[in-house]
């Protein structure tokens, strides 16, 4: 596990992230939200200080059980799976800052549920990311969130738990004198790459391996952006194409876990935009389910690349946040379905309407696999 140094590390690091996400500065009497899973309490209290002494606000809450959470799902009705604590929309509009500590004691405990039923908890809280959304757009909101290493994660990507946890530490650059320095190095760099790649006059990106024949339209108006202290770590950079222009076959060699849900070897087809066929190696079903969740769900939301130059993670983690973030070899390329970012439009937010976004973002796969052409 984490020393206490490497602890005061890691919140040094979030905290950075989370002042480099938000377009304005914080300031005193700043309202910030620390949602954390119980093994990660430590972090937390330190974060919790370290908030006070820069005369923030924090609110903390602590992220339901193993057991709550499956009893949620398997005994609550209609109305307690749509049910709203509250306080919870006010909380959220005066919110100016979120922190979470992702430590899962479990990754598989609702692979019984329905996906559906999942799906429509989920929904019914969009209320209140579109809130955050908003506030994020207009400056006054920022967030960041990490993993914390415990016991399930390191069994599912079959490590022990001093390599799971020495691979957070190598990935966050826990293990420098200066963490926070070699981010903000990272951070200076990656704006010279996303400018560079802005710069580019794109008709459309050929993606060309082994298992993969996809061609993406960026569309007008897109910017790629990326590494901007909202994910620790993060070494991607992204947009959201015009999905209207997919078409060609995507396959995820890398596994990924959803909702306690395993998938493998998924391979997706497009035509005219969307997902026609669906393929995996396990959780088909759950793949299928979750694509057909709104008209939004089987769209492409995200494009993203991963620069070896930046991403020292090396190994399967069985967490998104690392795996889409794989450095290897070549780096990676990877997409997401769903809902599309409102930050990836090189315009005003104001522009954009319900009609030009997806409605919900579904799954992310990973394909360690290199980008053998990008045509243009």
């Amino acid at each position: 596990m984490f020393t206490e140094k490497q602890l005061e590390k890691y919140a040094d690091v979030l905290l950075w992230g989370l002042k480099t996400a938000r377009s304005r500065k914080f300031k005193k009497n700043d309202v910030v939200l620390i949602r954390y899973n119980m093994a990660a309490i430590r972090l937390a209290e330190i974060l919790f200080a370290n908030l006070l002494d820069m005369g923030i606000h924090p609110v903390q809450r602590i992220n339901p059980s193993v057991d709550m959470e499956k009893s949620f799902f398997e005994r609550s009705n209609t109305r307690q799976i749509l049910f709203q604590t509250p306080g919870e929309k006010e909380l959220f509009k005066h919110l100016n800052g979120s922190i979470f500590l992702h430590a899962p004691e479990s990754i598989t405990h609702l692979s019984h549920i329905d996906p559906k039923k999942i799906g429509k908890a989920a929904v019914a809280r969009k209320y209140l990311r579109d809130i955050l959304d908003h506030r994020d757009q207009a400056g006054d909101f920022g967030w960041t969130l990490c993993t914390f290493p415990t016991k399930e994660q390191a069994r599912h990507a079959r490590l022990s738990m001093k390599a799971y946890t020495d691979q957070i530490v190598k990935a966050c650059f826990l293990n420098r004198s200066s963490p926070v320095s070699h981010w903000q190095t990272i951070y200076k760099n990656a704006t010279s790459v996303k400018r560079w790649l802005n710069r580019m006059k794109v008709n459309f990106y050929h993606i060309e391996s082994e298992n993969i024949d996809l061609a993406i339209t960026p569309g007008e108006k897109r910017k790629w952006i990326g590494i901007s202290g909202h994910n620790i770590p993060s070494f991607e950079l992204f947009l959201s194409p015009d999905w209207r222009g997919t078409r060609g076959t995507y396959f995820a060699n890398q596994p990924s876990f959803r909702s306690g849900n395993y998938v493998k070897g998924v391979r997706l087809e497009f035509k005219k935009g969307g997902v026609v066929k669906i393929q995996a190696q396990q959780g088909e079903n759950f793949v299928v389910k979750q694509l057909s969740m709104d008209k939004g769900a089987n769209k492409l939301g995200e494009f993203s690349l991963t620069d070896k130059r930046f991403s020292r993670i090396s190994t399967f983690m069985a967490n998104t946040l690392f795996d889409e973030n794989y450095g290897g070899e070549y780096g990676n390329c990877h997409v997401a379905l769903g809902s599309s970012y409102a930050d990836t439009y090189h315009g005003s937010p104001k522009e954009l309407t319900r009609e030009k976004c997806n409605i919900s973002k579904i799954l992310f796969f990973e394909p360690r696999r290199r980008v053998y052409k990008i045509l243009w």
